[in-house]
């Protein structure tokens, strides 16, 4: 069976690109250093996950603490 090219849009410019060519899923080297400089400086960010309020672990009671003498 043949591969296929595919092709998608370039992040950073919106140039379609194949996924045969060099810099994928850049256009260029240029394209793939302003993502690269976006990351460096903060601008993407990855998100924290949203607590889950089951996986919680229960706080414990002041009262509750054992003291060691």
């Amino acid at each position: 069976m043949s591969e296929r090219a595919i092709k998608l849009h370039c992040p950073t410019c919106g140039k379609l690109v194949k996924n045969t060519d060099a810099e994928f899923p850049f256009c260029g080297a240029r394209c793939r250093l302003i993502d690269l400089g976006k990351w460096a400086s903060g601008q993407y960010v990855i998100s924290s996950p949203l607590a889950d309020i089951s996986d919680s672990v229960p706080e414990a009671d002041p009262g509750d603490e054992k003291g060691d003498s």
